[in-house]
This record gives C-alpha cells, sequence and structure tokens, in this order.
C-alpha cells in the first residue's frame, strides 16, 4: 500500500512525463552523427529520461548514443527493465496529432503511449517508488533502446559494452506475463522485371510500412501501349475491384499511365488478422490483370498460388501450430529497384517449428520458378521460459495480487528485448482483454492503465530484488 499511495502523488508527474516524451518523435533512423546513430529525434527522446532519471535521483549513463539506461541500488546481481524509446512511423487517419500526447476521455493519444514510452514511463516512476520506501539487494536497471523497431543494433550494442542483467523484464507486451515469444523470419522474394511488354510496372510505392506493420496503402503506376485500350483496361480493373471487394482508387496520369492505390488497416504484424492488408489486395489485382492480358508474372504467380490473402500460412504448405500459436504470415513490402521486383515477408514462428524447416520449405517454393530467388532477413530465435520458472510465476502472482485477478501467462507473436536476455520475460504493459493499439492509428494509454502499470512494475521490482 506504501508502494501505491507514493504513485498516487505522483501521479501529475507521471502523465506529464508520459506527455512530454510522446511529444518527441522518435523514428529511429540510420545516422552518421557523432553520438547520434539513430538520428536527432531518437537522440532527443533518450536525453530525455536520462535527464528525468537524473532528476529524479537515479544514477544514468548515456552508452555512445545507442542506448543508456537509470539505475539506483547497489550489489553484485542486477534487475533489469528492458524499455525502447523509438517508434513506428505514426501513418494516417489519427483523431489527435500523433507526437502531442493529447488527453482526451482519460486516455493519452499518441505514437509510443503503449509501445513503449508509456511503459518506460511507468517503470521509471515505479523505480522511484521503490527507492525511496523499500530496501533492495540488486542494483536495479532501466535500459532504454533506440532501434528496437527496426534491427535491435542498440541492444546489441548494450550486450557488447555493458553488464548484463541477472534477471529481468520487458515492459513491452501483455499482462499478466509473457512466456513464450514466436521465431521471427523476414524472408523477401525476389525477380528479375523484364519491361518489354505491353503492361509496364513504373513504380511502386508503399510509403516505407515496416516490416512489423501491416500496410494500410500501397500505390503503383502502370503504363500500357497503344495495343491496350485503355478504356477497355480500366474497365476491366474497375470490375476486378468490385468482384474482390477491394478498396483501390484508379487514377488516369495520361494517355497510357495510371496510378492504383490500395487502401487496408493497418495494426501489428504479430496480429495480421487484425488488420487489412493493402499490399495483398493490390497484387492479388495485378495478378488477375497480367494473367488477363496474357503477361504472367512468375512472382505474381507464386503470389497467387502460396501466399494471396491468407495470414496464417496455410497456403505457404507450412502451417504449423503449439501453444504459442499458429504460424502468421505479413506481407510488408512491394518493391521494385533496379530491375527487381520485391515481395518482403514477415513470419512469426510458432517455439517448437525450426527456423530452417520454414526457410527450406520458402527456398522449395522459389525453386519452382526460373526467376525467383528467395533471401532472408530480420531472424530471431523464439524465447520460451516455462510457466513453473520462478520469474514467471512471480510476475503472474504479482500482476494477480495487485489486479485481484486470476490470470494465466500467455504467449505471443510479437518480439520484445526479452528474448535478448537470459532469465528475462516481458511484462505488460497492455492489460488483459484489452484492445491492442501497438502499431495502430490512434494509439493511446488509459491514464487509469498507466497508473496501474506504475503500481504493478513497483511490486515486481521490489519482488525480484528484495
Amino acid at each position: 500500500m506504501l508502494l501505491e499511495n507514493f504513485i498516487e502523488k505522483y501521479k501529475k508527474e507521471i502523465i506529464k512525463s508520459t506527455q512530454d516524451l510522446i511529444k518527441i518523435p522518435s523514428v529511429s533512423e540510420d545516422s552518421n552523427i557523432l553520438g547520434k546513430p539513430f538520428g536527432y529525434s531518437a537522440n532527443a527522446a533518450l536525453e530525455y529520461v536520462l535527464d528525468l532519471g537524473k532528476t529524479l535521483g537515479f544514477r544514468t549513463k548515456n552508452i555512445d548514443g545507442y542506448c543508456g539506461y537509470v539505475e539506483f541500488g547497489e550489489g553484485k546481481d542486477m534487475l533489469g527493465i528492458i524499455g525502447h524509446l523509438d517508434v513506428v512511423p505514426a501513418g494516417d487517419n489519427w483523431i489527435f496529432p500523433p507526437f502531442e500526447g493529447i488527453i482526451k476521455d482519460n486516455c493519452i493519444y499518441g505514437r509510443g503511449a503503449i509501445d513503449d514510452k508509456g511503459p518506460v514511463i511507468a517503470s521509471l516512476y515505479a523505480m522511484k517508488s521503490v527507492m525511496e520506501n523499500c530496501k533492495v539487494k540488486k542494483r536495479v536497471r532501466l535500459i532504454l533502446g533506440l532501434n528496437e523497431e527496426k534491427d535491435w543494433k542498440c541492444i546489441k550494442y548494450y550486450k557488447e559494452h555493458e553488464e548484463l542483467p541477472t534477471i529481468g523484464f520487458s515492459p513491452d507486451a501483455d499482462f499478466p506475463c509473457i512466456y513464450a515469444e514466436k521465431a521471427i523470419l523476414s524472408p523477401v522474394i525476389k525477380m528479375y522485371y523484364n519491361q518489354h511488354n505491353n503492361i509496364i510496372i513504373k513504380d511502386i510505392d508503399c510509403y516505407n510500412n515496416p516490416m512489423n506493420v501491416v500496410p494500410k496503402i500501397c500505390s503503383i503506376i502502370l503504363e500500357v501501349s497503344s495495343e491496350i485500350n485503355m478504356n477497355d483496361f480500366i474497365n476491366f480493373i474497375k470490375n476486378q475491384i468490385e468482384k474482390y471487394n477491394f478498396e483501390i482508387d484508379i487514377y488516369k496520369i495520361s494517355n497510357n499511365q495510371i496510378k492504383l492505390t490500395s487502401h487496408g488497416v493497418s495494426s501489428h504484424a504479430a496480429h495480421p488478422d487484425m488488420g487489412i492488408n493493402a499490399i495483398s489486395r493490390l497484387i492479388v489485382l495485378l495478378s488477375c490483370i497480367f494473367k488477363h492480358y496474357d503477361e504472367n508474372l512468375e512472382l505474381f504467380d507464386l503470389f497467387e498460388k502460396y501466399i494471396s490473402l491468407e495470414y496464417d500460412g496455410k497456403s505457404l504448405g507450412i502451417y504449423t501450430e503449439d501453444e504459442s500459436g499458429s504460424l502468421t504470415l505479413n506481407v510488408a513490402k512491394f518493391d521494385l529497384i533496379d530491375g527487381t521486383i520485391s515481395i518482403g515477408i514477415n513470419l512469426r514462428i510458432p517455439v517448437n517449428t525450426h527456423i530452417s524447416y520454414i526457410k527450406n520449405k520458402l527456398v522449395e517454393i522459389s525453386n519452382l520458378y526460373n526467376n525467383i530467388s528467395c533471401e532472408f532477413y530480420g531472424e530471431k530465435d523464439a524465447l520460451y521460459v516455462p510457466k513453473d520458472n520462478y520469474l514467471v510465476k512471480t510476475l503472474c502472482k504479482v500482476f494477480n495480487e495487485v489486479t485481484n485477478s486470476n490470470f494465466e501467462p500467455i504467449a505471443i507473436g510479437g518480439a520484445t528485448y526479452a528474448r535478448a536476455f537470459d532469465n528475462c520475460i516481458s511484462f505488460g504493459a497492455n492489460m488483459p482483454q484489452s484492445e491492442d493499439m501497438c502499431h495502430k492509428a490512434n494509439e493511446f494509454i488509459s491514464i487509469d492503465n498507466l497508473l496501474l502499470s506504475c503500481k504493478i512494475y513497483a511490486k515486481a521490482i521490489y519482488e525480484l530484488s528484495k
């Protein structure tokens, strides 16, 4: 009760700090600026939290701009709390500006509110409450990453230069706690494109959609030769759009060029069924167009046969499922670069399925075609900690005690920093049975849940470090 009362006393500061941090548009980007390897905005977010940590009485360190930490306590062992300050791009269709931290109906709106700025601030003030009110026997360190949404270069740098936690959690997923995270693989299927046809792809734009986001928009410019009647061409496309009930706009930009813009609904790639994939819809339409005009492209044929509009991987012929869930698939990239068309896919693989098995199956599919190759990126092994493990049992117990509930540990398709460290799992801050706004437009965290998370984290920090 002492910890909870202390947190209530800091309620205004917790809310304001979350708003201030959201106001920093910290999309990670590659940079050659000394001390700012992920750009000015990501660095500004790091400096903000480090300065706040100093103000609250913690020890802090900026680790060459790659990451940083806020720490208190003494001892040989360390409890690590591993969060991130970078965010995915805001995208469109926001009710409020995504980088202003506006409060409406007792919720704070903004990119990063739940992923992961709100939970980081909750963790910081939870540390403050424990530092001021409890005696602990470990150092407690909040590790701050800046490249989580892309390549994890920040956490790799941390592990190369700093001491590793003895035990830890990442406030970057769901309560009550996560005992398993699926493996991740991002295949890119490529085909050299010969433009000497009656229909020519001039440009593709998926608006820098990240691999871990279901794309909400994608455009393509097509040029047709004089052999094709433009009015007939457009009418055929309209009929196909109506047939499939796709939301795809047609723009005539010249006598022989049109632009097709496909619209979807964004969501986290770990939950592709919660979104509508704009790229997949566009490629299905393109496959129909090219086949109708006898200009079959191998890449579109592969897509239609093995990927299509599926998000559960069944069409690949490699569907797998276990206690962590089923294989999921998100078509995240569609590009035309230097004469090569490529489709980038993000797979979330059940913990008991070997990544090598998935790779071999994808290579087999690619080898069925003469001009298609498959390359692999973004590979991350699964995380699995048994439910009877001390860390899992302790964190789940803490959550249930604070919330007077009886939830069991869960498995997810998302990837958190927890899998980067031994003896570490993800823990909050999304509440059970609540909508996960991670990577979505109008991302928010309710103020009640922000404060509740802070109280949960405070009790967890004490239990793991007492």
